[in-house]
C-alpha cells in the first residue's frame, strides 16, 4: 500500500478497488454503480478523478481542516464567559433560552451544551445505573414457601368456558 492509501477511510479503500477495477476493464462503469450505491456519473466522476492524482484523489481535499460552518473561538469564549457569569448554575437549554432572551443571539442548545461539557460547566447525565437487589435465599424445606400463580385464559378457545390455570410452585425444590 501506498502512503496516500494508508490515509484512507474503508469507504475509501472500496472505492479505490472498484475504479480500479473499473479501469482494468474487470468491471464496466454501469456494473460498479451497485457496490458504490452511486450514478454513472459519480462513478465517471470517480474514474476521471483516479486518472489526475491517483489514489489520492480519493481522499477528501477537506480532510483536516476546520469546517466552513464551525464556529470561531472568540465567540465560543464570549459565550461561555457569559455563561459563567450569568448562567452558571441554568442546564443547557434554560441558559439558550436566556441568552437569546438578554442578548439576542441564535446559538443551538445543543451547541451550547457541548461547549458547557467541554469547558466544564455541565455534567452530562449518564445512563441511570439499575439498582441492584440482591436475590432472596431460597428456602431450606420443603413446604416451607409455595409460590401460587394463576393465569385467566380461554384455553379451550370455543370448545369450553374460559378457565384459570393455577400453578403451585415449592420455593425449595422448584417442583
Amino acid at each position: 500500500m501506498t502512503e496516500g492509501q494508508r490515509l484512507m477511510s474503508r469507504k475509501e479503500v472500496d472505492r479505490l478497488r472498484c475504479i480500479q477495477a473499473v479501469m482494468s476493464k474487470q468491471l464496466g462503469q454501469a456494473d460498479a454503480t451497485r457496490p458504490l450505491g452511486l450514478s454513472v456519473r459519480q462513478v465517471k466522476r470517480l474514474v476521471a478523478c483516479y486518472r489526475q492524482p491517483g489514489a489520492s484523489g480519493f481522499v477528501s481535499g477537506h480532510r483536516g481542516k476546520r469546517p466552513n460552518n464551525a464556529i470561531a473561538e472568540e465567540v465560543r469564549q464570549e459565550v461561555l464567559s457569559i455563561v459563567r457569569k450569568c448562567y452558571a448554575d441554568f442546564g443547557p437549554t434554560l441558559a439558550c433560552e436566556k441568552r437569546v432572551e438578554s442578548h439576542h443571539s441564535s446559538l443551538s442548545a445543543e451547541t451550547l451544551r457541548q461547549w458547557m461539557i467541554a469547558d466544564g460547566l455541565w455534567v452530562a447525565n449518564r445512563c441511570k445505573q439499575a439498582r441492584l437487589h440482591p436475590r432472596r435465599p431460597r428456602r431450606s424445606g420443603l413446604g416451607e414457601l409455595v409460590q401460587i400463580d394463576g393465569s385467566p385464559h380461554a384455553w379451550f378457545k370455543d370448545r369450553g368456558p374460559r378457565c384459570t390455570l393455577i400453578v403451585f410452585i415449592d420455593d425449595a425444590t422448584s417442583t
